[in-house]
């Protein structure tokens, strides 16, 4: 005598109408064979299978024709005995409608079987051999997403398992195909039970069934007792959904599953009682799963009924064996009403996981009504078994908030349409959850892909570096080797007196060889480094700026650091020093500072022309860009006089008089660029002021008078130096005091008519603010006017005076 199971409840549930008698009037069917099955490679969850037979092939009943193409996948056997017609993209039976890779087998009608070995050792053999056997055989769940057999079992064995329980429930409205399983095949499916029992070794087996089935009960019950078994069997409530898998392990056990975890977290497995059967035949008959047991119902059929079909037998062929009218089919469903889905060809094939084939007419489906907006009255909270918040999740997923909807655990909806049956407003909510889930799902491998990227690059850019490290540490080691070599080489005799010899160079340790290698990688770090920053000053990324800035500043003094080590580590080989040659006179430092004055001005002006280019009818850069030119031929032409004067040297009697001379023409010619350069600037800034007619025009005009004349002084002076050593010390002090005493009036004139421009600036801003003539004068800007006005006024009128 069987304990009884303490039975559970669960949260929401629906009682739609169950349509379960029609297509259990009949007993069960077996079509005959049809002209040809079309085998789909992906009938289970995960990868495909893959191929193992050509076109023309032929193939016997229960052969191989797929393996296993991974972990998550499944083989493929040949339903009956034919040859190999085809192996093309085929329609099959998915939401989608569209094509996969499927083989087509055409039978020759023998149905001959190959060789068949079943496993009845199975209780001696490792479990692991059982779960390859089964894998072989291509065992995967009949009840659900077809998840392979091993793979599930596999999993189990990590955790221990407390309750295994048979789903036997079959909620959903018009299917039948279990019940009728239970009825027809009782010992098989007992049997089935205990070898996964075996092999999973759990504390308790129960088998979950509805009270709507009293016929397959009391076989269960009279099967169990006969074999004197400890399996129970738990008899719930009729409530859809309690075939789900986490609903009936609440309903059995009471527990519930975390959502984002699995049932053998908590210690529970489970399995159909197809599955079961499935396992019985190949381990005690030796035969794959090639066929299944499918509900064929529906008000458009003329004989509804269960058969048991062969795998890959089209659709079309079991309507016409049901007696189809195929003017009363309204909508033709794969599965049940409520999570089901509608086929747009007959020419689909049964799968592994085909449990109903629905023929309604559009009195038992009608057409939905059209959507309407929610009326927020929580039918849809209450009826939800997975305690979720349908109408949050409704939102989340039109407003495509998706990371609020998986925060609300929308994964954890198992689908089964319960919200969208008792919504008022026609709301099909599945399917905006179902493409939300799909569109996180694409999300998420387009994260994983670019992380993939973003990895393989900064591997490959490792690499490059690993591979300019590698380089530079070649030629330290080649530098190494030449300056050995150099160090090795005899001493001089004294046939050649002349040539001195270097001393030998100190052997560089392995810290210092490290810390080079380390110096040129930094380098090129910094140089990197100091790119992105330019970039990033050029677009104005403040964050980034900030960011690089530190980086560079931290690297540079990393560098500095490693170069002091450097140093201390390996001094520079002293090598005695050989005389210079005389062919040669060295450049002096006058000549190398008018060659970068003559590179900078070249620089300057490239920019100032590029700016040009984008700015055609700016006079100011047009002003710039002759004052640049000015500049550049007058520095052309101090290279050019340098140059020759040092090609061609003084003679030997004038030397003593060109050595004492040379300080003197350098500071003249000093002040020769920069009088030159003071006309030039007092040039612009008069015809930028009669361009405006600012009344300070006399001012600079006397201004360039001053300054021309000063220059021409000191251009004579320079090329007349006989008469400059005498007359040069008295005029040279006078005239540089004028030229400090000029500088500062045109410094205090820059700063008054800056002070001017500065306030007229802000007091506009003000009026642009709506500040009336009373706000104005209270606020500062028009007594910093009249004081910079003021002051203006003064320089200028100190400046006539002169």
């Amino acid at each position: 005598m069987q304990t009884a199971v303490n039975i559970f409840s669960f949260h929401g549930g629906i009682h739609p109408p169950e349509n379960k008698t029609q297509s259990l009037q009949l007993p069960l069917g077996r079509p005959s064979l049809p002209a040809e099955l079309i085998l789909p490679l992906g009938q289970h969850i995960g990868q495909s299978s893959r191929p193992i037979v050509e076109v023309g092939t032929k193939v016997l009943k229960g052969q191989p024709i797929a393996i296993n193409n991974g972990f998550l996948s499944s083989f493929l056997h040949a339903p009956t005995s034919g040859t190999i017609e085809a192996i093309e993209p085929r329609l099959i039976a998915h939401p989608s409608g569209l094509s996969d890779l499927c083989i087509v087998l055409t039978p020759d009608g023998q149905d001959t079987w190959q060789d068949r070995t079943p496993l009845l050792d199975w209780q001696s053999i490792p479990h692991l051999d059982t779960l390859t056997f089964l894998g072989e055989m291509g065992i995967v769940g009949m009840g659900g997403a077809g998840f392979p057999t091993q793979v599930k079992l596999q999993g189990a064995h990590k955790h221990a398992i407390k309750h295994f329980i048979i789903n036997a429930a079959e909620c959903e409205p018009y299917i039948t195909a279990d019940d009728m399983l239970i009825r027809e095949k009782t010992d098989a499916l007992i049997q089935g039970i205990e070898v996964l029992q075996h092999l999973v070794q759990a504390e308790q087996v129960l088998i979950g069934i509805e009270d709507n089935k009293p016929t397959a009960i009391a076989a269960l019950k009279q099967a169990i007792q006969a074999r004197n078994s400890a399996i129970q069997v738990a008899v719930v409530p009729t409530k859809y959904p309690s075939g789900g898998e986490k609903q009936l392990i609440q309903l059995l056990t009471g527990k519930e599953v975390p959502s984002g975890q699995y049932p053998a977290d908590i210690g529970v497995l489970c399995q159909n009682v197809g599955t079961c059967v499935a396992v019985h035949d190949a381990i005690y008959l030796g035969q794959p799963l090639i066929s299944r047991f499918t509900t064929l119902t529906g008000d458009a059929l003329g004989a509804p009924q269960n058969v048991e079909v062969l795998l890959g037998t089209p659709i079309e062929h079991l309507l016409d064996y049901a007696q189809a009218d195929q003017k009363r089919i309204q909508r033709l469903v794969m599965g049940g009403p409520m999570m089901g889905f509608t086929l747009n060809a007959t020419e689909v094939p049964i799968v592994k996981t085909s449990n109903c084939i629905l023929a309604a007419t559009a009195q038992e489906l009608p057409t939905p009504e059209p959507e309407q907006a929610c009326i927020r009255c929580g039918m849809c909270e209450q009826a939800c078994p997975a305690s979720l918040l349908p109408q949050q999740l409704l939102w989340f997923s039109k407003s495509q908030e998706l990371e609020k909807a998986e925060h609300y655990n929308l994964f954890d909806c198992i689908e089964c349409g319960a919200c969208s049956y008792v919504c008022p407003s026609s709301i099909p909510l599945v399917q905006y959850y179902r493409h939300s889930k799909s569109t996180i799902r694409e999300n998420r491998e387009a994260a994983i892909k670019s992380d993939i990227a973003k990895q393989r690059f900064e591997a490959r850019k490792a690499r490059q570096e690993a591979e300019i490290a590698e380089k530079e540490a070649k030629r330290l080691a080649r530098q190494q080797a030449s300056t050995k070599k150099t160090t090795d080489k005899p001493a001089p005799t004294a046939a050649a007196p002349s040539k001195a010899a270097a001393s030998p160079a100190a052997p560089i340790s392995d810290d210092a060889k490290k810390l080079k290698i380390d110096v040129a990688i930094g380098k090129t770090k910094l140089k990197k480094l100091q790119k992105q920053l330019l970039a990033a000053q050029e677009s104005e990324h403040l964050e980034e700026i900030t960011a690089l800035q530190l980086q560079v500043t931290d690297l540079e003094g990393t560098l500095a650091k490693q170069e002091a080590e450097l140093a201390k580590l390996a001094p520079a080989p002293v090598v005695a020093t050989k005389p210079a040659p005389a062919t040669k006179a060295p450049v002096s430092d006058e000549l190398k500072k008018a060659k970068v004055d003559v590179a900078l001005i070249g620089v300057k002006l490239k920019k100032l022309q590029k700016q040009l280019d984008s700015e055609p009818d700016n006079t100011e850069l047009q002003d710039k860009i002759k004052g640049f030119n000015s500049d550049l031929e007058a520095a052309q032409a101090l290279v050019t006089k340098l140059s020759a004067s040092e090609a061609s040297p003084a003679p030997a009697e004038a030397a003593p008089s060109k050595t004492g001379l040379s300080d003197e023409a350098k500071k003249l010619k000093i002040d020769t660029a920069i009088a030159k350069a003071a006309v030039k600037k007092v040039e612009k800034a008069l015809k930028k002021a009669e361009e405006i007619q600012s009344p300070g025009l006399e001012t600079l005009r006397q201004q360039l008078k001053d300054a021309q004349q000063r220059a021409d002084e000191l251009e004579q002076a320079l090329n007349n130096p006989a008469a400059s050593a005498s007359t040069a010390p008295a005029p040279s002090a006078a005239t540089s005091a004028d030229a400090d005493a000029q500088k500062k009036r045109k410094v205090d004139l820059a700063i008054a008519k800056a002070g001017i421009k500065k306030a007229e600036k802000n007091i506009a801003l003000l009026k642009e603010q709506g500040k009336d003539d009373s706000e104005i004068a209270a606020s500062e800007w028009p007594q910093k006017l009249q004081e910079a006005q003021a002051k203006l006024e003064q320089l200028t009128h100190a400046q006539e005076s002169r």
